[in-house]
Order: structure tokens, then C-alpha cells, then sequence
């Protein structure tokens, strides 16, 4: 039996609803809005029942039960609440209202639904509107369920003129109120956890633009909004399914079965379908709080200008001011001169896109839409005009996102660059990543802007910037797979052959400076070999530098700091340096600086190792976020084996988080002139939480970590145990790699792993046990991941046979798994 074809008599009771309710909801083959609606009827019904039966017992007359907000749009998810009012005429007594309420609201309670719930008179209820607009936006949804529809008929009508009487001050205070909203919740499109509710692009959104439209002041674009709601509240109803909650966060360890529940292949399907949405809703937001600001500021405007022409009306259409051929600003917007024709201009879409971003304007959805239907494909290769015109865009900064967004709305930006599409509301699951890919890309290109003046070439900066992460979904290494895609999308914009070369290489060796400068060693020239060679010029040198920069930037505030800035323009000095004719030479062992030339001499003298601790504010890279107090922890003490398993699990005893560290096996003559082997060490730190220890404690704890006295290992098995599991997406597993060609004077073990408190303790015992020796280390952590490089030698040291190598890091991640 279908749930239309449950009995009133079966489903007027508690059981009865209750088990109608279990089978609607069981039902496979009824979901979407079907569902919703089955589930709002179903629940009228029972509703109806109770104040029935409880107005009789009650004697209440002149009274009726309204349903408001989701329910009242007859929107009902799984674990929605139940927003109800019970209006009444006035006529009935407090102890029979309070009887009647309660013959409603604990049947409702006796099943576990959530509910909100007033009782008012029509009077209370339109006064409490006036004076609170979430309780006057939860009205305007009002619909009768029981009782006499008529009193619930004439409240709407009533909270529905004074909402558009006061639409001059109400809509204002409900932008705000969005604009709140998305500040605490965040950009749905671009969330991995996203709130499908109160982020920015989300249902509370939607509803909002339903208000605005019943204010007769503006109206939002129509086209997609509804598949788009509809897409949001189909996985809030799954996600209700899924975990049994009224929950409508989204969370990462519920994704795989909110997307099988829909029918899809896999979470990143999900999320994609997600951003799709929430990017409608939001652009349809975008346009229509614009056109709700210009409305009531033309309102505004009248009165004053009726007082200046001696009360006689007047109509004057608003100032249109040139920006580009064919292009005008009219009224705060952009919009296409009335001798434009976008039939026989191609290039016009991008020459109105770039004179936007330059006088940071937007752009009338009217003009996007008029172009996207109108204007012919550009020919291919483009023509000069119009590669200078995207470039322009490209260049003027963060006024080219929101002109960007306008284009990609209306499928512009795809039928410019085709392979566009396939990044389109990409997720990146790295959580060091703050967009999604295409507007990753976007953001990176905005980032470059500020860096044009430092190169020779800055269209191929800024293309390259747009370009390089277009391999992203696709098989393999994306910078592998996106070079031979931005070449060819160089040649279509009408870039000549050299130049889509140097874009592509920009974008196969995007990542290429700052992996080598925070995982190897700068001072081998192997490492600086290697760079140069695949550079193989200064030019593409120096706008490998400046894309290095921007998409750090653009990542997010974990991919860049002034410490792997200074480390990146130490590597790009050095390859510069071969590169206009210089060879790196095998240096000499680098003498230690002031600091820890002071440490090693007292190591030297006592035989114990001896600490330093700095704090310091850093300096922010270029273009980047300020960083907070960097915390310098400073070692120097006799060579011997265990110093880097002990070191580090004795940070990770006092629970500091290493962010990087540097490992350096030098030759320093004792007080008798002998050469001495000491192990300098130098720690970029951060406390876990609560303040630093002291340095007295640190060396006592690393003397006791290396006579053997402290148990390093049994400790922190112990503090593991007793720190409570976290629900989350489990971690990938670690991967150890031998580096190819890494360097002439050692083998370079690579170990990538989820960061963790006594990650890097578990490494330096796994190769101690594997018995090599670090001659360098190199850390870095990035979010959530450790990228660390371990320069190691055999016994005699030199560098491992290459089946010793891997044996060796085929025994360090065994360790680790």
C-alpha cells in the first residue's frame, strides 16, 4: 500500500502517522519533491485530526492551525522541524486555548519531532512581524492546515503588504542579514563540509530571494534557481536518511552515502552537483541585491527631485558614460551602447568583460545574457584584440573575479575555452585549498596581477596563471596533462608557437620551485642542476618565480609564508646564477652561523647537547598574510646515532608541532684542533597549545631521550591511547619514495604522510634502524600533510645502491603504516 492510499482513520492517530510516515520514507522510488509534498500532506492530515479533536474537547471556536517557514511551502525533509502557529479570534478563554495548544503540541513531542510553535491572534501575529523579519519572512509562507483557513488568509494577506509597505527598510536589513549568514558559514560552492543551509548559495539564500520577489521590488534571475533548490533540499533529504539527524551539514565521513543515496558515482559527483547549485543560487543573489539597491535608490532619488521641479514628475533615464567601443556605464552597471552589435563583433563579450573589471563595475546580467545568445564564436586563433582584451581582464585584479562570474553564468567562459568545463566546480579535497579548481584559477591570475611589473612577459604570466591547474580531473600528474591542454589553449587565444611553449612549460613545472626548495637540499648542485636544466632560461625563470608565488597565494593561507618564500628566492638566485653562465661548485661544509656557532662550541666543550629558543614575529612574504610569532628552537651537539628520532619525539612529548626543520651533519675543530662531527639542528616550532617549555627542560629531556633513560616511544603510545578517536574521512596511507636524481652526495628518501603528533620521531627510528645516516633533513608540513626529504648515506658515507634504497624506504613505510 502506497502512502496515498493510507486511510484518514489509519494515519489520524500517533502509530497510525508514525507508521506512514516510516513507510513514506522508506520508500525507494518516492524521493525529490514528491517525497517532500507526500511527507506535508500526510502530516496536514494528522494535524487536522488532533485540532479536531482537541478544539471539540476544548469548545474552541474562531481558531486554526498555520504551517510556516519549509513546511508551510510544503517542504518537509525527513527530520524537518514542524513550524506551526495557532491563531485565534480572541474569543476563547487562556485555559481552553492553553488546552487546545497542548492537545497539539504533545502529540507532536510524544513522537520526537522537532517543533517550533506559537499561539497568537492575528493582531500579535502581524505586530511580532513588523518588529522581527525572521518571524515576518516565516509568514509569508504561511498556509492554513486546520481550523478556519479564513483567519489564516487574511494574516498573509496583511504580513504580505506590510512586508511590501516596508520593503524600503526590511529588504536592506535582510541583506545584511544574508550577507552575515555567509560570513559565519561560508561559500557553499566552495565548502568541503558544507552547510547546505546557511551557507552563502544555500536554502536560506533561496528562501530569501522568494521574499525579495514578493516584495514586487526586484526579481531574481529565474533560470536554474529552481533545479537549484531542488538540488539542495534532494541532498538535505538524504542526508536526513543517511545519518538518522536533523542535521544539514555535510559532513566528509557522510558524502560516499549521501551520493549513492542520489544515484551518484561517487562524493566528488556530489559535491560538484552541490557547487553547481549553490554557484546559481549565489550569481541569482548577486543580481538581484543589485538591482534591489538600484531600485531603492532611484526611489529615493524622486522625491527630492519632484521638490526641485516644483512638485511636476519627471523621467530621465540615467547618465550613459563610454567605457570601450560599443561598450557604456549606465546606472552603476555595465551595458552595450545602442549602436553595439554583438552579431558582428566576437570580440565583444571580452572587450565589455575587460572595461568592467578595469572601472570595477558589474556587469548587467541583461548585457551577459544578450551576449551568450547573440554574439558569434571567436575565430581561432583569436585575433590580437581580443587575446589583449582577456588579458586586460586577467590583469586587473580582484575586480575580475566578479566580472569572471557574470560570464561563466551564462556558459561564456566555456565557449571561449573549452576546456574550462571539465574544472568547473571541481572539488579539491586538500584542505590546504581554499577554492575549487576553476576558481582556484581565477584567484591565481588575480594574484599574478600584482606581480606583472616584476617580469618581462606579463600576458604570459597571467595566462599561464588561468592555465596552470587545467589538468586537474584528469588521469595522471596535472601538471603532466595540463601542459599539452595550455599549449593548445595558448595557440587558440593566438599565442605564437614560442610563446604557448613557455606557457606550457610554466604550467608542467608549476610546482617545480617550491617542492625543490622546502624538500631538498639547496646546497647540492645536483639540485640546483636540475632546475636550471628544466627552466632553461631567465625569462621563463623569472615568471616560474612570479607563478610560484601567486599560486601559493591563491591556495591558501597554509601554502605560503616568508619562510618558503625566502627558501624559493634562495633557489631561483642559484639557478639564475648557472643560468647566465655560473656553475655551481660542491661547497664547502657551510659554516654555521653566529648563533649556532655559540651552541656547537659549548657542545663541543661539555659533549651534551645544547638548546636555543627564539620567538620572533616573522616578517609576511610578498603579497602574503602576515604570520604569527615564529618560534626558533636552536641544537647543536656531539654526531651520534639516534639524535633525530630522539630530538623529535622529545618535541612531540611537549607537544610542539613542528612546521620545519633542518638537519646538518658538520666537521668543527675541538679546543685541540682535532675535526669533531657535531649535528646541528634548527626547528621552526609551534605549541600544540598552552605556552612554550623551557629550554632547560627540552635538553634535560633530549639528554635522558639519548642515554635511553626516557622511553620516548612507550610514551607517546600512551598518550595516543588516551586521546579520543575523531570522527573523519580516514587518511590516505603513506607513501616513501626514493627521488630520482636527487643528488650526487646522498640518496634522497621522500616520505609524504597525514602530519601527526610523533609523525617525524617514527621516521628517524625507522632509519636508524635501517642503519643509514641522515646527513640532512628536510620538513616541511603543509596543512594537514608532511612532505619531509631525508639526505641518507651508507655507513661509508656514500649514497645507497638503488636496491638499497628502496629497501630502505620500503622499510621506513612499512614503520609507518
Amino acid at each position: 500500500m502506497t502512502i496515498d492510499e493510507t486511510t484518514e482513520t489509519e494515519a489520524s492517530g500517533p502509530s497510525g502517522y508514525a507508521a506512514a510516515r516510516l513507510r513514506l520514507l522508506q520508500q525507494d522510488a518516492r524521493s525529490g519533491p514528491p517525497r517532500r509534498a507526500a511527507l506535508a500532506r500526510l502530516t496536514d492530515d494528522w494535524l487536522t485530526g488532533l485540532f479536531a479533536a482537541a478544539a471539540e474537547r476544548a469548545g474552541v471556536r474562531g481558531a486554526a492551525l498555520a504551517a510556516v517557514g519549509g513546511y508551510g511551502r510544503g517542504e518537509l525533509s525527513p527530520r524537518s522541524d514542524l513550524d506551526l502557529l495557532l491563531l485565534h479570534d480572541g474569543s476563547a478563554g487562556p485555559a481552553a486555548l492553553a488546552a487546545l495548544a497542548d492537545g497539539l503540541w504533545y502529540p507532536v513531542w510524544d513522537l520526537g519531532l522537532a517543533l517550533d510553535h506559537s499561539v497568537r491572534t492575528p493582531g500579535e501575529a502581524r505586530g511580532t512581524a513588523r518588529e522581527d523579519l525572521k518571524a515576518q519572512l516565516g509568514l509569508l509562507d504561511a498556509r492554513p492546515v486546520a481550523g478556519d483557513p479564513g483567519l489564516v488568509t487574511s494574516l498573509r494577506t496583511a504580513v504580505l503588504a506590510d512586508w511590501r509597505d516596508q520593503a524600503p527598510a526590511r529588504l536592506p536589513a535582510l541583506a545584511a542579514l544574508c550577507r552575515d549568514r555567509g560570513e559565519r558559514a561560508g561559500e557553499l560552492q566552495y565548502l568541503l563540509e558544507p552547510d547546505l543551509k546557511e551557507a552563502r548559495g544555500g536554502l536560506r539564500d533561496a528562501t530569501a530571494l522568494r521574499a525579495v520577489a514578493a516584495s514586487w521590488v526586484a526579481d531574481a534571475p529565474r533560470e536554474g534557481l529552481a533545479e537549484a533548490r531542488r538540488t539542495l533540499l534532494d541532498a538535505r533529504d538524504a542526508l536526513h536518511l543517511t545519518t538518522g539527524r536533523a542535521t544539514d551539514r555535510l559532513a566528509l565521513q557522510e558524502q560516499e552515502q549521501v551520493a549513492e543515496a542520489l544515484g551518484l558515482p561517487d562524493a566528488d559527483a556530489l559535491l560538484r552537483r552541490l557547487y553547481e547549485a549553490a554557484r546559481t543560487i549565489s550569481y541569482a543573489t548577486d543580481v538581484t541585491w543589485r538591482e534591489v539597491e538600484r531600485v531603492l535608490r532611484a526611489r529615493s532619488a524622486r522625491p527630492r527631485l519632484r521638490g526641485m521641479l516644483g512638485g511636476r514628475g519627471s523621467r530621465t533615464a540615467p547618465e550613459r558614460t563610454p567605457l570601450a567601443d560599443g561598450v557604456v556605464e549606465a546606472d552603476g552597471e555595465v551595458v552595450l551602447a545602442r549602436a553595439a552589435r554583438p552579431e558582428h563583433d566576437p570580440a565583444l563579450a571580452l572587450r565589455a568583460a575587460a572595461a568592467a573589471a578595469e572601472a570595477g563595475l558589474p556587469l548587467s546580467r541583461h548585457l551577459v545574457r544578450h551576449l551568450a545568445a547573440t554574439a558569434r564564436p571567436l575565430p581561432v586563433p583569436w585575433p590580437p584584440e581580443a587575446r589583449e582584451e582577456l588579458v586586460t581582464l586577467l590583469g586587473a585584479g580582484e575586480a575580475a573575479v566578479g566580472v569572471w562570474e557574470a560570464l561563466e553564468a551564462e556558459g561564456i567562459i566555456s565557449g571561449l575555452l573549452p576546456d574550462w568545463e571539465r574544472v568547473r566546480c571541481l572539488p579539491q579535497r586538500n584542505p590546504v585549498h581554499t577554492w575549487t579548481v576553476d576558481r582556484h584559477l581565477v584567484e591565481t591570475a588575480v594574484r599574478a596581477a600584482s606581480f606583472t611589473r616584476r617580469v618581462r612577459r606579463p600576458d604570459l604570466l597571467l595566462v599561464a596563471a588561468l592555465l596552470h591547474d587545467i589538468g586537474k580531473g584528469l588521469p595522471g600528474d596535472h601538471c603532466e596533462s595540463g601542459a599539452p591542454i595550455a599549449r593548445d589553449t595558448a595557440a587558440r587565444i593566438g599565442f605564437d608557437r614560442h610563446d604557448a611553449d613557455v606557457v606550457a612549460a610554466l604550467v608542467r613545472h608549476h610546482l617545480l620551485l617550491v617542492e625543490t626548495a622546502t624538500r631538498r637540499d639547496l646546497d647540492d648542485p645536483a639540485t640546483v642542476r636540475s632546475v636550471a636544466s628544466a627552466v632553461s632560461d631567465t625569462s621563463t625563470l623569472e615568471l616560474l618565480h612570479a607563478l610560484t608565488e601567486a599560486d601559493a597565494l591563491a591556495t591558501g593561507p597554509a601554502a605560503w609564508s616568508a619562510w618558503r618564500a625566502s627558501l624559493v628566492n634562495d633557489l631561483v638566485e642559484r639557478v639564475a646564477a648557472v643560468l647566465t653562465g655560473k656553475s655551481p661548485e660542491e661547497p664547502e661544509e657551510a659554516a654555521p652561523g653566529v648563533e649556532h656557532e655559540r651552541l656547537a662550541v659549548e657542545a663541543l666543550r661539555t659533549g651534551r647537547p645544547v638548546l636555543a629558543l627564539h620567538t620572533r614575529p616573522e616578517e609576511p612574504a610578498e603579497g602574503g598574510p602576515a604570520e604569527p610569532v615564529g618560534v626558533e628552537l636552536l641544537i647543536a651537539l656531539p654526531d651520534r646515532p639516534g639524535v633525530l628520532p630522539a630530538a623529535a619525539g622529545v618535541l612531540a612529548l611537549h607537544r610542539l608541532t613542528v612546521r620545519a626543520a633542518d638537519l646538518r651533519a658538520v666537521e668543527l675543530p675541538d679546543e685541540l684542533g682535532r675535526s669533531a662531527d657535531l649535528l646541528l639542528l634548527t626547528w621552526r616550532v609551534a605549541a600544540a597549545y598552552g605556552s612554550l617549555p623551557q629550554a632547560d627542560r627540552l635538553r634535560a629531556d633530549l639528554a635522558r631521550a639519548l642515554d635511553g633513560s626516557l622511553d620516548i616511544a612507550a610514551r607517546l603510545a600512551e598518550r595516543e591511547a588516551a586521546t579520543p578517536r575523531r570522527r573523519g574521512v580516514k587518511a590516505p596511507p603513506p607513501r616513501v619514495a626514493v627521488a630520482a636524481a636527487g643528488s650526487r652526495r646522498a640518496t634522497v628518501i621522500e616520505v609524504r604522510a597525514q602530519d601527526a603528533p610523533g609523525l617525524l620521531h617514527r621516521i628517524g627510528q625507522a632509519l636508524e634502524q635501517s642503519a643509514v645516516r641522515v646527513r640532512s633533513a628536510h620538513v616541511s608540513t603543509l596543512g594537514a600533510n608532511a612532505v619531509d626529504a631525508f639526505y641518507v648515506t651508507g655507513a661509508d658515507g656514500e649514497p645507497l645502491s638503488p636496491v638499497r634504497a628502496a629497501e630502505v624506504a620500503q622499510e621506513v613505510e612499512k614503520a609507518l603504516g
